[in-house]
């Protein structure tokens, strides 16, 4: 079949590898897509929040599926638009309905679920400019540091972590009346600071039944030893060596099980992945957030790690018979380490050119933010590229990843050297 997939980042780029080795993948359109993609499908130059575009796209090639990368169309109704329009409707579409993408979409929606359905989060309230300050005065009764979330998308940015008191009345005053973060800001959840390790649970449903992806962790922060700003991730690893099989039945039998049927009770359609931010307290797995996509970068660890087939995968979901579908993994580690553009995550130059593409041995290079400029590949983006290694552990996957990382160059290029740092 011939299948439209809309993104333009390392995960769309794994999606991609993974995808065109399925006998079932006749031909895939990647919209925008990445000088990475371009080499292995066929880009088209498309937003994917266009939907009329994608809608006379579709028709004109006889897509015969949508699957969906980042969160922006989910959150707009890219599913809804498919539903209600005759034309379109007998298209799956591998994402969930504009309102299961709220659980992404607004800070304060995902709270209310989990505490709704008794699935273990931190304590919150959110407010508003007209409430900016009962926050102040719901800041004195937590203990710091303070957690400050913009309740809209801020790409991966609206979440701030205060130790002073003051600075944290200072910074939600700039969130809610400075609309530090644009409309994304107009309302702030205040939760509880969570003291444990970060983990990412993946999990793609038909709506009825799920399947658990492999475990992965990121590292947000730009600096060495997760100091600086936060950033999209600068790294990831899977499986994460400490989840064994106790913390994993924990997360499926309070945290998985509890969010599928969730969806089911509030009758929340949702076909598509579910990405569950926990925290793991003294072995307590608690929710710090949803996402409604794969993230990125564990995706380019993620996805090298599944040995079924994507393509019969996204079918089972599309047909509702996740449920038949033997999931199989492999059990090699995988890590990847992000190439960034110097100065991000804020300001930053683009159009670099790449060198050392083609001495890359012994790993997977997914592209996210490049570009095709004549014969050469350019910077088009703050995440340039990342390199996916395979290893028995970790540590030998790592240090393919950093091996090949010597063969690449361009202007100003950075990354970690320290990916992993916290699991030895």
């Amino acid at each position: 079949m011939t299948i439209l997939l809309l993104g333009s980042g390392g995960r769309e780029h794994a999606f991609a590898w993974k995808m065109i080795q399925s006998p079932l993948c006749e031909k895939l359109f990647v919209a925008p897509g990445n000088a990475g993609t371009a080499a292995i499908a066929t880009n088209v130059a498309m937003s994917p929040t266009d939907f009329d575009a994608v809608k006379a796209f579709v028709i004109q090639e006889n897509v015969k599926m949508v699957v969906v990368g980042p969160e922006d169309p989910l959150v707009k109704g890219i599913y809804d638009f498919f539903k209600n329009d005759e034309s379109l409707q007998h298209i799956p579409v591998i994402g969930p309905s504009k309102l299961g993408a709220q659980l992404e979409g607004s800070k304060e929606f995902a709270k209310e679920f989990l505490m709704k359905h008794n699935i273990p989060t931190a304590a919150y309230d959110s407010f508003t400019a007209e409430t900016v300050e009962k926050g102040c005065e719901f800041l004195e009764t937590l203990q710091p540091p303070y957690v400050l979330k913009a309740d809209g998308l801020a790409a991966g940015k609206g979440v701030l972590i205060i130790q002073d008191l003051e600075e944290a009345k200072t910074e939600l005053r700039n969130m809610l009346v400075h609309e530090k973060f644009g409309a994304a800001s107009s309302k702030v959840v205040i939760e509880e600071f969570l003291d444990g390790i970060e983990l990412s649970c993946f999990v793609l449903t038909d709506g009825k039944s799920y399947k658990i992806l492999p475990t992965a962790k990121d590292y947000k922060r730009i600096g060495e030893g997760d100091t600086g700003l936060n950033t999209g991730g600068m790294g990831a690893v899977s499986p994460v060596p400490y989840v064994d099989a106790v913390l994993m039945e924990k997360i499926e039998t309070r945290i998985v099980k509890p969010t599928i049927e969730g969806f089911q009770k509030d009758g929340i359609e949702y076909k598509g992945f579910v990405f569950i931010g926990l925290i793991n307290v003294k072995n307590e797995p608690i929710v710090i957030e949803y996402n409604v996509r794969m993230g990125d970068p564990e995706t380019e660890v993620v996805v090298p790690r599944l040995k079924s087939d994507l393509v019969e995968l996204f079918q089972a979901v599309a047909d509702q018979k996740l449920d038949t579908f033997e999931l199989e993994v492999d059990p090699r580690s995988a890590t990847t380490i992000m190439v960034v553009s110097g100065g991000y995550p804020e300001d930053f130059e683009k159009g670099k050119v790449i060198t050392g593409l083609e001495n890359i041995t012994d790993s997977i290079v997914f592209h996210a933010g490049t570009k095709l400029d004549g014969n050469n590949v350019v910077s088009n983006g703050g995440r340039v590229l990342t390199v996916t290694s395979y290893g028995d552990d970790f540590q030998e996957a790592i240090k393919k990843s950093y091996q090949n990382i010597d063969k690449l160059n361009f202007d100003k290029m950075y990354f970690r050297k320290d990916i992993g740092f916290d699991l030895l």
